[in-house]
Formats: C-alpha cells, sequence, structure tokens
C-alpha cells in the first residue's frame, strides 16, 4: 500500500520546474564555459608575450590566421556596414528633417556608426564566420587525437595553436572595424547629399563638430576586446570537443552562440563606461 509521501515522490515534476531546471542548468553550463574560455585565454597570451619576448613566436602562423579571417570578414564587413550607413542617415534624417536641422545628419549618422555600428558589426561577424572557422578547425584536431598527440611529442597545444590564433585576432579585428567605419560613414553621406539634401561641407562639419579621436579610439577598443572574447570561447570549445563529427558541432554551434551574446554583454558595458568618463560634447 502506498503512503502518502511516496506518492509525492513518485509524482512527475511539472513543466515549470523542468524549465526552470533547463534554464538555471543552461546559464550555470555557460557561466562555467565562459569561465574557462577566459582562463585560457588570458593563459595562451601570457604564453604568446614570453614567446614574443623570446624571439620565438610562431609568426608564420599568426599570419595564416589572420589571412584567413581577412578573407572570410572583410566582405561581409563591406556588405554590412553599407546597408547600417544607409539605414542610419535615412532614418535620423527623417527626424532630423522634421526638426528643420538637416545639418545634424552628419553627426548623428557618423557618430551612431563610429560608436555602435561598427564595433557590434565586427563582433558579429568575428563570433559568426571567425568563431566557427576556428571552433571547427581545433574541434576536427581534437576529435583526430593530433591535440593529443601533440601533448604526447611534448609540444604544448595552447602554445602552438591557440596563441597565434588569439594574436591573429587582436590583429585583424581593429582593421575590420576601421574598414567598417570607412564603409559606414562613406555611404551615410552618400545617402545624406543625394537622397536628403543635405550639403557636403554642412555634413563634414557636423560631424568634426560632435566626433572626436576618442570615439575612434573606443570604437577600436571594442572591436579589440570583442575579438579576444571571440578567440578565447572559439578555442575553447574547440579544444574540449568530444564525441566525433557531432560533438565539433555542437562545438562550433556553442562557440558562436556564446560569442555573440558576449559580444552584446560586453558592448552595454563598455558603452556604460564610456558614456560616463567620455559624453559626447561638440567640439
Amino acid at each position: 500500500m502506498a503512503t502518502p509521501g511516496s506518492a509525492t515522490a513518485d509524482r512527475p515534476p511539472s513543466a515549470r520546474q523542468v524549465l526552470r531546471d533547463n534554464f538555471s542548468n543552461t546559464v550555470l553550463s555557460s557561466v562555467g564555459t565562459f569561465g574557462r574560455a577566459m582562463r585560457g585565454g588570458v593563459q595562451a597570451t601570457v604564453i604568446g608575450i614570453v614567446d614574443l619576448v623570446r624571439l620565438r613566436f610562431q609568426w608564420r602562423e599568426t599570419l595564416a590566421q589572420a589571412w584567413f579571417l581577412i578573407t572570410v570578414t572583410a566582405i561581409p564587413g563591406v556588405l554590412m556596414a553599407i546597408p547600417f550607413g544607409v539605414v542610419v542617415s535615412a532614418q535620423v534624417g527623417n527626424v532630423v528633417h522634421q526638426l528643420g536641422a538637416n545639418s545634424l545628419i552628419g553627426a548623428a549618422g557618423g557618430l551612431g556608426v563610429i560608436k555602435q555600428g561598427a564595433p557590434l558589426a565586427t563582433g558579429l561577424l568575428l563570433g559568426g564566420a571567425g568563431a566557427a572557422a576556428i571552433a571547427a578547425d581545433l574541434g576536427a584536431r581534437t576529435i583526430r587525437e593530433e591535440i593529443d598527440a601533440l601533448r604526447v611529442m611534448g609540444i604544448n597545444p595552447v602554445q602552438r595553436l591557440v596563441a597565434p590564433r588569439i594574436a591573429a585576432m587582436l590583429l585583424v579585428a581593429p582593421l575590420l572595424n576601421i574598414l567598417i567605419i570607412f564603409m559606414g560613414v562613406l555611404s551615410g553621406y552618400i545617402v545624406a547629399i543625394t537622397a536628403l539634401d543635405v550639403p557636403p561641407g554642412s555634413y563634414w562639419l557636423s560631424f568634426g563638430a560632435f566626433a572626436s579621436s576618442a570615439d575612434v579610439w573606443v570604437s577600436l577598443l571594442k572591436s579589440t576586446v570583442f575579438g579576444f572574447l571571440v578567440v578565447a570561447i572559439a578555442c575553447q570549445r574547440g579544444l574540449e570537443a568530444k564525441g566525433g563529427p557531432r560533438g565539433v558541432a555542437d562545438g562550433v554551434n556553442a562557440a558562436v552562440i556564446l560569442s555573440v551574446v558576449s559580444t552584446a554583454l560586453m558592448n552595454v558595458l563598455i558603452t556604460q563606461i564610456a558614456s560616463m568618463f567620455l559624453p559626447t560634447r561638440f567640439a
């Protein structure tokens, strides 16, 4: 005869409890993965600096990875920058035109591209194409036991594979950010003078009156931080891949999702800090 306690114990969990447990487990797993990725990234950075001082850094591997990242992100970066600059100029231009201040389109559009559009586009591109490629490469090496073979031969895989990829990402991220800034501002300028009848001189005058070199440096800092997050997460997911090709695919998927989420959250944090210490002022 079943007792009331045993009946309660045999009762299946409710849908709310299942969702709560799955959400908590996912959050804790993501935080743990992010922590291991940052620890591995810092370790690889320290190893890379030591190798650089000792003149034994893997420059050939770094340049090869940098060129690969450029080939998979440059053209998509241009294709993202052009519509972003057009949309910002068109939307801001409509509002500013109703207020009778068309001369401020250059400032609003340029600052939007520099402060938010370019670094976010850089982080998303690197988190999509770059993270997927790095995680797939290292994941395939892991399931083929190449990583274990390196350890058996006394070669540190972090030193041989991870450090050059971090250096390549830190090199490519600011360059991609500058490319997106240039194309975004240029496309916004073309829309402003052709579709919104803004005088070219007025556009650049307002842009120079509000934009400053500090805004560009903050944008470059954002892109560099995003690049480090992306490559650290991608390398960690690749080196921890297991379970055959399915494990590699899961690692790539996790690397892309976690990179995009980390980039968005870090962008909010850096933006708030920059707004506190470097508010937008009329030059």
